[in-house]
């Protein structure tokens, strides 16, 4: 059995309604105090944008290293557009990452200018890796604002140098080659995977799916955690990215009470070098091998529905694959996207922030302990000075 009932149709009715009212947070607004970036990699909003997307990313060296990159990057590009096209045009069309992410900021601003009037008004702001609107674009408006402090805040809850450390790095490349606006206090918030209402988000959009099972399955099915995959390259190398995923991992199944069996697992690998094993998919092949035929797949490193919740986990996985191998049930948690605990975790995060005397974690102005890139070297040196 697929079960999805809610995950997009009325998520698109929510971020649509809502997105009615974004002329008053979109438009330029006097005397914006505090300007929030939010980050991420973002989504093509149709198929015709798939292409550059696609571009974006195999020429960037922070997210992919390739021989002749400049020359082998265009090509893979051009070679899988169409098929990627095509995984879009089945989940809509678009990805709606922005639509979410633009209700997200909403609904978070909304809560600060209540919470924290000496900070106001909070404004937010998108900013994406590889497709409009590109941070480096975004950064143009804020400034055209002049707020008097900026947040940089990864939506990315646990860090990676492939992701977040690809968005931070636009930053700071976008003001090597631009002068930094003056009178601008600066600060970064770049990971946050172990917040206590992040971590209730998850555990109770669980529970959601949890209670659809029949009473004599409940305490047995699996709850499969499942992140984007890296290279092994990149985990020798020191990235801390499965070390978060595993504490974000620990923490919830804390918050469920260890309720259910529950494992992590790695998906969206990409090319025939190794990468974190196993995959989400032979995972579930393995584990109806073992007798355990139900399932609920958790995204826990997605802030928001996407191409990889919509399609890889929903259609692959939860009906294709779920029926080739004989699953008896299978879920998906719907990611945070614009659940009241996931709006009140991106506001306290920000307070927090915001009354904090350092602005930037210690953490990230660390390298990872093999890095021998030069790109991180400068830009974690920059964020240390304009941070200061």
């Amino acid at each position: 059995m697929w079960s999805l009932k809610g995950k997009q149709v009325s998520g698109f009715a929510k971020a649509g309604f809502s997105l009615a009212r974004f002329g008053t947070t979109t438009s330029k607004q006097e005397g914006v105090k505090t300007a929030i970036l939010m980050l991420n990699m973002g989504g093509p909003q149709t198929t015709d944008q798939v292409p550059d997307y696609l571009l974006r990313i195999m020429t960037d060296r922070d997210m992919i290293q390739l021989p002749v990159q400049s020359r082998l990057g265009p090509w893979i590009a051009q070679r899988r557009a169409p098929e990627v096209q095509k995984k879009y045009h089945q989940i809509g069309g678009g990805s709606p990452i922005l639509k979410w992410t633009e209700l997200q900021g909403e609904l978070m601003c909304k809560e600060l200018d209540r919470s924290s009037p000496e900070t106001a008004p909070h404004k937010h702001y998108v900013g994406f890796r590889y497709v409009d609107p590109l941070t480096e674009s975004t950064l143009e408006k804020i400034e055209k604002e002049s707020p008097e402090r900026v947040v940089i805040f990864s939506q990315y809850p646990q860090y990676s140098c492939a992701t977040s450390g690809s968005s931070f790095n636009s930053i700071y490349y976008h003001y090597r080659n631009n002068s930094l606006p003056k009178n601008i206090k600066w600060g970064v918030i770049d990971r946050w995977g172990t917040h206590p209402l992040l971590i209730k988000t998850f555990a109770d959009r669980i529970r959601q799916e949890l209670n659809k099972f029949c009473e004599t399955k409940r305490k047995n099915v699996v709850i499969l955690f499942t992140a984007h995959s890296l290279p092994l390259k990149a985990v020798n190398r020191g990235d801390p990215y499965p070390s978060e995923i595993g504490a974000s991992v620990h923490m919830v199944m804390q918050e469920l009470g260890n309720s259910n069996p529950y494992s992590l697992a790695w998906q969206s690998k990409v090319g025939p070098l190794p990468w974190l094993a196993p995959a989400t998919d032979d995972a579930i092949k393995g584990y109806v091998k073992q007798g355990l035929k139900n399932f609920i797949l958790v995204p826990i490193a997605f802030v928001n529905e996407h191409i990889e919740t919509l399609h890889e986990l929903d259609i692959e996985y939860c009906d294709e694959l779920a029926k080739e191998v004989g699953v008896e049930e299978i879920r998906r948690a719907a990611a945070p996207n614009d659940h009241p605990l996931f709006i009140n975790a991106l506001s306290a995060i920000v307070l927090d922030h915001l009354h904090r005397e350092s602005a930037v974690n210690p953490k990230f102005l660390m390298r990872c302990p093999m890095c021998t890139n030069p790109r991180c070297r400068d830009s974690k040196r920059w964020y240390e000075k304009i941070c200061a």
